[in-house]
């Protein structure tokens, strides 16, 4: 009700000034906030993940130390079962070494091998051996002499190399911060000096159950704890930037670094093992026979639950660091872990503990009272003496007995006192806060989003023996200020969208997501706040086919799509800003022309209109385009700074940044912000013009090429829009492949098609060798034309992967674009799509070799994965009929040959036709063709539904595979739950698989020789194509002669042209005959010919503007001229002005700041009806509104607010006294009206800032009067641009106009082409048709696989189930490959919610920038000083 009543209000206010106050509000054009949902789950999985990492890393911690108790020689379990445990130990220390080795050999094997460096490799072999020795000993020699508290405290004293390194190197960003290495080294000798103290009094106070070895086991604990707290040698130097040669050359060849230490790892622990209880005697190898079901079934379950455990911990730690959440759900449950498990073994011992049934002769403390000592009252003596009783009982956990007999150990069970059990306490606790003092960089550590792992933590491996310890020691040190963020670099983002005959609804998609919503401008960062998601943009929209001749003049206009253009930037400003577009250049350009728009946030929006009579057409030479132009010529620029133009023109005053202090172009000043940025972070967001996106789908993508170096492409999650039911078909086609295919594709491999209507590209990977420069190749034989043109995305992907760049794509970066809602359309769509993805997969196998060796993220297997998905694409039609056949056979009940022989016959009559008939013919039974088997697959599906029913079972070929397909797809539905309503629509994908995988596929193979594109087709076009520029059309039938005379505009015959003028005498094209000889000889003038920018037929006087006052008197007369004047003056006359303006041109060309307003710039014919059309901001309504907000603008975060508004008020009412009784709320003002407009807003702006003593605003003020009255400005290209633009046409974008002869051989070699895949895939279908066709005749009692039938109750059926071998083999083939994707699709699920809760959780505030904000100019140095306008 709220938001109904504001829009009303506002309506309102309109209304006073105008009587046209309605608007367009683009549907989506809303702010993007921060969902309160995501907010919540941001919370809650940061609670559950730290719970995770807690409850994981007591498990492991736990599960360890039972299984040391276990194997302790002091221990109540038989020497056959210590030596199984002992065993089980052994194999809990090496299983981390071997999941790092099966890790480093795949990534070795299958991703890159680098050759290790000797000496490197000697130096990090010497330490893993010495860490492996010091592990075995602890673990597998030392902690089974000690009681369970004292192990779980002496793991503590790892650190203590690091805090050596710390203090000795001083890592610390403040001096005084070095106390805390300091008292970490303090605190850990503290605690072995207790350890030794604790150890002394056990021996001399005749604690039981002590080893009088104890002394030497304790030195050997500390001598072992040293060698171990090597282990994280690395993590001190990185930060200390030492020896960094060496540890750069280690990154190189860390994997096969890893494989081999992990192995020596695992050996010296074995050998330790082996050596210690074989040269002790007590291993044999027979008492591995001999143990017990019970013994088994613990020690199994230990280990598994340690051996798992530690691993989760692992994995949690880092989900908890990738989300953002390091000190809750990681500092904080890992520090926690020693003082949990001692918490709850305190807890389990003092709940339980009072529940043994313990029964004995001779108490404890009578023992001690027949030796004549004095007994203290301890109760805990006689528990202890009566644990030996249970040993054989099956009633008491055996876990649980043996920590309790573990704790009987120490001092609390000392008939002399039982004090000394404080300095056990105080040894735990001084070990703990060592690790702490130590570890403290943790607490303050910021991590990217999405960071890499081996970004996160030194090594690779963790250490199951001490899980917590080695992710606190593990984690990399961060040395920054943890007051300041950490530095990102900055980016650069250009939005290219190329559009091709879209629609007035479809243009607002595109410009409410980049600037008619200004969703992205308001996005962006701000420099002034601290915000790792800032970054500069700009906006480039390429028109293809942008100009159409006029029929009657032949001059050169925009087209209505244009025009439609225009008028959504201008409705986009109404809505958004209230007020018209600021600033708005048109120029004139070599290819066309361009129309620039600055954004309400100072970004820029450029709109390039292509002539096609220019330059060449179509979606890949526009990408080409804008590639040349943002990477070649702005790169060019950028590493000549001497070569950007600083633009002092007067009457470019508009397009200043609308902070009103920076007088440079925004578009000069990205330019000169990329100076400082490299190639790697120039981006390119390739778009459609009907794409539809959030500035969050944006971030996303920029976080992945942002974080690894090594991702070329990036694409988002692309959403079909439209209604009817091909779109229903296509919004599950689309959901499935994005759910499993590209998932799939992303995690084993790299995806292998990037859409071009939301992709995010690399600078540094497009300018690659062998990239862009073929990208720009035209095609010449057939195969090119149906791999370059036909599916430009995919080759661009292509030629990436193949130069070593990867493609990721992003299931949380959202973006919408139309779809095919006509079957045609829709088939024409996949009829460029389907031969293209083949050519270029089959392109990207047959150089697979290569291809690994050049691409890290693509191995031989995916290779393999890819021709089994391409081997099973060409098979498709052969499955789709046998589907069909099976169809037959359940609804009619007809046996399996004869069904096959009628599911072949359609398939074979369309494939006819298709050869025999037209297009439109083949998409018409095409279409009756899907229609029936729609209604067959319908009922094949509830007939296999009520087979199932009478069988009594689903455990058939075909219900099993019904039912688990059922499953899965259900089951990714759920895992996608923005996206579940998807799956109503899969019973339409269901029913429509034979038209989409078997007609279609008809379709695309036979009419592969067609390589327009089919879609977007305009009816004014084909309209043109037929009547356009036809002079004469008349039938002439004399005696046997029955001729058709038909005379068009390109006809240079004069001749023809006087036939025509006799037949036709009035036509407007007799009359103008020289305009008509001089336009069709337009074509052959060159691009350099246009650097004056005159018009190509130099039929028509360009107007000449001083500035843009002069063009408001020329707008003024043209609403009271005839628009037919100019064609009273003769040709000659206009030939002779405009070489006359030519030669000023050429006198005055240069950019002096005296000389610019004076400068001519010449026009075309498009030029006056788009300036016209700008105009409407200077009627009397708009100006009010404009003012207004001009104002407060200007004004913004300047503490002014009864001042601004006193401006708005007085400088509104100044307007209505001087314009209220002139003129009407929809007229424009004269050029004399804006003079004296201009001056009295001037004075009244004067005297009330005088009034309030703020004369420093004056100038602020001032600027933004005059950057509302200020008209569209008409300008020119700098020489050096035109010179580029002419160059670039002529070499790669000429339009191209291949001779006849070409086009015929091209012509035969496509259908050459076309009858080879024809012949492939008919082969191949047939074979497996006819295959399956002759296992069927000879019958499943001849050759079959017999599987048990069970049904739904268990039982057991008397008559098995027949399979063939063939379907068999298919069914289990296409499960196997779901099932992969499926596995890959939950992997791919997990890290994209890491992503996205680490996202939302570093979130910009999405808000409109408030009017009190301001911009400000940054200065880049140390000491953070900002500089404002005011200062300068």
């Amino acid at each position: 009700m709220d938001e109904l009543r504001n829009r009303g209000q506002k309506r309102e206010g309109r209304h006073r000034d105008t009587w046209d106050p309605f608007q367009l509000n683009p549907v989506g054009a809303e702010k993007e906030k921060t969902r309160t949902c995501f907010e919540i789950m941001q919370h809650i999985m940061a609670v559950v993940v730290g719970l995770l990492v807690l409850t994981s890393a007591v498990i492991s911690k736990g599960s360890l130390l039972a299984l040391i108790t276990l194997c302790s020689p002091k221990s109540l379990r038989s020497p056959t079962d210590r030596q199984f445990y002992t065993l089980l130990l052994m194999c809990a220390l090496v299983t981390p070494n071997l999941l790092v080795f099966l890790k480093c050999l795949w990534k070795c094997a299958f991703k890159s091998y680098v050759r290790p460096n000797m000496k490197t490799m000697g130096i990090m072999s010497t330490i893993e051996v010495l860490v492996a020795l010091g592990t075995s000993v602890l673990v597998l020699i030392v902690m089974p002499q000690f009681d369970v508290f004292t192990n779980l405290f002496i793991a503590g004293g790892v650190c203590i190399v690091t805090s050596i390194l710390q203090i000795i190197f001083r890592l610390q960003h403040k001096r005084w911060m070095i106390i805390f290495p300091i008292c970490s080294l303090t605190l850990v000798l503290t605690g072995y000096s207790l350890l030794a103290s604790d150890y002394y009094v056990r021996i001399s106070s005749y604690v039981s159950d002590q080893n009088e070895n104890s002394y030497m086991y304790v030195g050997v604990a500390v001598l072992t704890s040293l060698l171990i707290s090597l282990n994280w040698w690395e993590n001190c130097l990185q930060a200390s930037n030492r020896i960094q040669d060496m540890l750069s050359e280690l990154d190189g060849f860390r994997d096969f670094a890893f494989m081999i230490t992990s192995l020596m790892r695992i050996a010296v622990t074995v050998s330790v093992y082996f050596l210690y209880y074989g040269l002790s005697g007590s291993f044999k190898w027979a008492a591995f026979m001999e143990i017990k079901e019970d013994a088994l079934t613990i020690g199994l379950g230990v280990f598994f639950l340690q051996a798992f455990c530690s691993a989760a911990c692992h994995w949690f730690g880092v989900v908890a660091c990738k989300i953002h959440a390091v000190r809750m759900s990681f500092a904080l449950p890992v520090t926690c872990t020693g003082p949990a498990t001692l918490f709850l073994g305190i807890l389990l011992f003092v709940t339980q503990a009072g529940n043994l049934d313990m029964t004995s002769a001779t108490t404890y403390q009578s023992v001690w009272s027949a030796s004549n000592y004095t007994p203290i009252d301890n109760p805990f003596l006689d528990f202890c003496s009566g644990l030996a009783s249970l040993k054989d009982r099956n009633t008491t956990s055996v876990v649980f007995l043996e920590l309790s007999n573990s704790i009987c150990r120490t001092s609390l069970n000392s008939h002399y006192a039982l004090w000394p059990i404080s300095m056990l306490a105080l040894e735990g606790v001084c070990m703990w806060l060592g690790l702490i003092t130590c570890t403290y960089y943790v607490w303050n550590m910021r991590v990217p989003r999405i960071e890499r792992t081996a970004q996160l933590f030194v090594r690779r491996l963790y250490e199951s023996a001490f899980i917590d310890l080695s992710l606190l020691l593990n984690t990399k040190m961060k040395v920054k200020d943890p007051d300041s963020f950490d530095d990102v670099e900055n980016c650069v983002i250009y939005l290219c969208a190329t559009m091709w005959h879209e629609t007035y609804d479809e243009m607002l998609k595109i410009l409410t997501s980049i600037c008619s919503g200004f969703r992205l401008d308001r996005y962006r960062g701000d420099p002034k706040e601290e915000h790792k998601d800032y970054f500069d943009f700009e906006c480039h929209i390429y028109v293809d086919d942008a100009f159409q001749p006029d029929k009657e003049t032949e001059k050169k206009f925009v087209n209505s799509y244009v025009n439609d253009l225009i008028n959504v930037v201008m409705e986009g400003y109404r809505v958004f800003t209230n007020k018209e577009p600021d600033g708005v250049s048109i120029i004139e350009t070599p290819y066309g022309g361009r129309l620039v728009f600055v954004l309400p946030e100072g970004n820029m929006l450029y709109i390039h209109l292509k002539d096609k009579k220019l330059i060449r057409n179509k979606k890949r030479w526009s990408q080409i385009m804008y590639m040349y132009y943002l990477l070649g010529w702005k790169g060019f620029i950028v590493k000549n700074p001497q070569k950007i133009t600083r633009q002092y023109n007067p009457c470019r005053a508009s397009l200043v940044s609308l902070d009103a202090e920076t007088f440079v172009l925004p578009a000069t000043d990205n330019d000169s912000k990329r100076k400082h940025i490299s190639d790697d972070f120039v981006y390119i967001l390739a778009l459609d013009g009907d794409t539809d996106f959030h500035p969050s789908a944006l971030i996303l993508l920029v976080d992945r090429l942002r974080m690894y170096a090594n991702v070329g492409a990036a694409c988002g999650r692309i959403h079909p829009t439209g209604m009817g039911p091909m779109v229903w078909y296509q919004k599950f086609e689309y959901a499935v492949g994005h759910w499993l295919q590209k998932t799939a594709e992303h995690v084993f491999g790299c995806v292998l098609c990037s859409p071009g209507c939301f992709s995010l590209f690399r600078g540094s990977a497009l300018m690659d060798d062998n990239v862009l420069k073929r990208y720009t190749t035209k095609a010449t034989r057939a195969s090119e034309y149906v791999q370059y043109d036909q599916g430009e995305d995919r080759w661009l992907c292509t030629l990436l992967l193949q130069q070593g760049w990867r493609v990721e794509y992003n299931a949380a970066s959202d973006a919408y674009t139309n779809s095919p809602q006509e079957f045609k359309e829709f088939y024409n769509q996949r009829r460029r799509w389907g031969p293209s993805t083949l050519a270029n997969t089959l392109d990207l196998l047959h150089s697979g070799k290569e291809t690994v060796k050049r691409n890290a993220s693509i191995s031989m297997l995916y290779i393999f994965y890819q021709i089994f998905t391409v081997t099973s694409s060409i098979l498709g039609p052969a499955s789709v009929t046998l589907m069909v056949a099976g169809a037959f056979q359940f609804v009619f009940a007809i046996p399996g040959t004869l069904s096959i022989i009628i599911a072949v016959i359609p398939p074979l009559v369309y494939m006819i036709i298709c050869f025999l008939a037209n297009a439109n013919f083949q998409i018409t039974i095409a279409s009756i063709l899907s229609v029936m088997y729609a209604f067959l697959m319908t009922a094949s599906f509830f007939s296999i539904i009520g087979d199932m029913i009478k069988e009594g079972t689903f455990i058939t070929p075909t219900g099993i595979f019904l039912v688990s397909m059922t499953v899965l797809y259900l089951v990714t539905a759920i895992l996608h739950p923005q996206e579940f309503g998807m799956i109503i629509y899969g019973l339409m994908y269901f029913i429509c698989i034979p038209s989409g995988y078997l007609l279609l596929t008809i379709y695309s193979l036979v009419n592969m020789n067609i390589v327009s594109w089919g879609t977007r087709e305009s009816n004014k076009e084909k309209e043109e194509k037929k009547h356009v520029g036809v002079l004469c059309n008349r039938n002439c039938k004399l005696c046997c002669w029955d001729v058709n005379i038909q005379v068009t505009q390109e006809t240079e015959n004069l001749v023809l042209q006087q036939i025509q003028q006799v037949v036709n005498p009035n036509s407007s094209t007799a009359k103008n005959e020289v305009e008509m000889t001089a336009h069709a000889s337009q074509g052959s003038l060159k691009p350099s010919q246009t650097d004056s920018h005159t018009t190509e037929n130099k039929r028509v006087a360009p107007e000449r503007l001083k500035d843009g006052k002069t063009h408001l008197a020329n707008y003024e007369e043209s609403d009271t001229e005839s628009q037919d004047s100019e064609s009273d003056i003769s040709t000659e006359r206009r030939l002779a002005t405009l070489e006359k303006d030519d030669d000023d041109d050429n006198n005055n060309y240069g950019y002096n700041e005296e000389e610019e307003g004076k400068k001519i710039v010449p026009e075309s014919d498009w030029v006056d009806p788009v300036k016209k059309e700008f105009l409407k901001k200077l009627t009397f309504a708009n100006l009010k509104r404009n003012l207004q907000e001009q104002i407060r603008y200007t004004l913004r975060n300047k503490n002014q607010e009864d001042v601004c508004e006193d401006l708005v008020q007085m400088l509104t009412d100044t307007l209505n006294q001087e314009l209220n009784d002139k003129v009407g709320p929809e007229t424009v003002l004269s050029e004399s009206q804006l003079e004296e407009l201009q001056d009295v807003l001037n004075e009244s702006a004067r005297r009330i800032l005088k009034t309030n003593r703020v004369n420093k605003l004056e100038p602020r003020v001032k600027r933004a009067i005059e950057r509302t009255l200020v008209a569209p400005q008409v300008e020119r290209l700098t020489e050096d641009e035109t010179d580029f633009w002419n160059k670039l046409i002529e070499r790669y974008l000429k339009p191209i106009d291949d001779p006849k002869g070409h086009k015929e051989e091209v012509e035969r070699e496509l259908k050459s082409l076309r009858n080879k895949a024809v012949f492939l895939y008919f082969i191949v279908n047939v074979l497996w048709i006819v295959a399956t066709f002759f296992l069927q005749a000879i019958g499943n009692d001849v050759i079959s696989i017999k599987i048990p039938k069970y049904f739904p109750n268990g039982t057991l059926s008397d008559e098995p189930l027949k399979v063939e071998p063939l379907s068999l083999m298919f069914l289990l083939s296409f499960a196997i490959l779901l099932v992969i994707q499926f596995l890959a699709m939950l992997y791919h699920r997990v890290y994209t919610l890491i992503h996205v809760l680490a996202y939302r959780s570093t979130e910009k505030d999405y808000k409109g920038r408030d009017p009190d904000d301001t911009l400000i100019l940054e200065n880049h140095i140390e000491n953070g000083l900002i500089i404002t306008g005011d200062d300068l």
